[in-house]
């Protein structure tokens, strides 16, 4: 077994893979209403060697965890089976997903073996949730939630951003529609990662904004449990059993715990989220490396993380890549 450590000591054990850079949402922070070229067929990865990949990450480099994101993992025809062949190997399986056509594949992916499902929902107004998505779907997310839960693909985590002047007013809201139906609520502060390269610190809604609005209706208070290198820090709320969680990656970086590998729907390794480099592994599998070889490759990709994603360093640049190609 060979750690997928960094020189800081860190090491990754949580593998997120993107199954695809395609989405059926056009969210204002992620992407242009127009959309984005998507990859090509051939560049992307297929689902054996997409599996041969995660099988590598699982069996040589300790990975115990395997999160499945997009763009829009949903959109992948062979989630189901990909999620049935990862989850025989022993790992604990997630989806990142918007929840449009969950309704109708909740009971196949759990039967799959999938643990857990992650929902992005920004708002429960119609009408708010039409203009950051571009979509009128509020309720087909909502019946998706409502089939995870009723799945057993618990607990159902709902990821919420706030974007100033336009749901920021709706923390309170989120929070005690989520606490009523029993889905775990995470605020995420916005991120540098939209197609369009508009992200302006300034304009950001950050933590302590994010607990102002939520405490003019609720007491917040430390949950008890260390974060450990979870990326939310948890709260009860009104002194429990409900929590809320805050995801401060700008103002509050976790980086120095931060146990997370990448790899893109086009096979290649990201050792952060922010990361302006790539390892490449696709064209090494399909030239034929050994399975010992990738792994060999993977390792010396993870070597090289930097310390923090330096977002507050003035020499910071965005990543090319928009968080729809890179994965969640």
């Amino acid at each position: 077994m060979l750690p997928l450590a960094d020189r800081f000591g860190r090491v990754a054990t949580d593998l997120r893979v993107s199954l695809t850079d395609r989405c059926n949402l056009r969210c204002s922070y992620c992407m242009p209403a127009e959309g984005l070229d998507w990859l090509p067929d051939e560049q992307t990865l297929s689902d054996d060697e997409i599996v041969r990949l995660i099988t590598i990450a699982v069996t040589r480099l300790g990975v115990t965890e395997v999160r499945f994101t997009g763009g829009e993992p949903l959109v992948r025809r062979g989630l189901v089976d990909i999620v049935r062949r990862t989850s025989g190997l022993g790992v604990e399986t997630s989806v990142t997903t918007n929840a449009l056509g969950l309704q109708r594949t909740a009971v196949a992916l759990r039967d799959a073996g999938l643990d857990r499902i992650n929902v992005s929902l920004d708002s429960i107004r119609p009408e708010t949730f039409a203009e950051i998505t571009r979509r009128d779907r509020l309720r087909d997310v909502i019946a998706g939630l409502a089939a995870a839960k009723d799945a057993g693909l618990g607990p159902v985590k709902i990821n919420a951003v706030l974007l100033r002047g336009v749901n920021d007013d709706q923390a309170p809201e989120l929070l005690r529609w989520s606490l009523e139906h029993d889905y775990h609520l995470r605020f995420i502060e916005q991120m540098p990662l939209d197609a369009q390269h508009g992200w302006h610190r300034d304009q950001m809604i950050t933590a302590d904004e994010i607990f102002d609005r939520l405490s003019t209706e609720f007491t917040l208070t430390p949950h008890g449990v260390p974060r450990g290198s979870a990326p939310a820090e948890l709260f009860d709320v009104d002194g429990g059993p409900g929590t809320v969680g805050v995801i401060a990656s700008v103002t509050r970086p976790f980086c120095g715990d931060c146990d997370r590998v990448r790899l893109t729907a086009d096979g290649q390794v990201r050792n952060c989220l922010f990361a302006r480099e790539e390892s490449d592994l696709r064209t090494a599998m399909r030239a034929g490396a050994t399975d010992a070889e990738l792994a060999d490759r993977w390792v010396i990709a993870m070597a090289g993380k930097r310390a923090g994603h330096g977002i507050d360093d003035p020499s910071f640049l965005q990543p090319d890549r928009p968080m729809s190609a890179i994965g969640g």
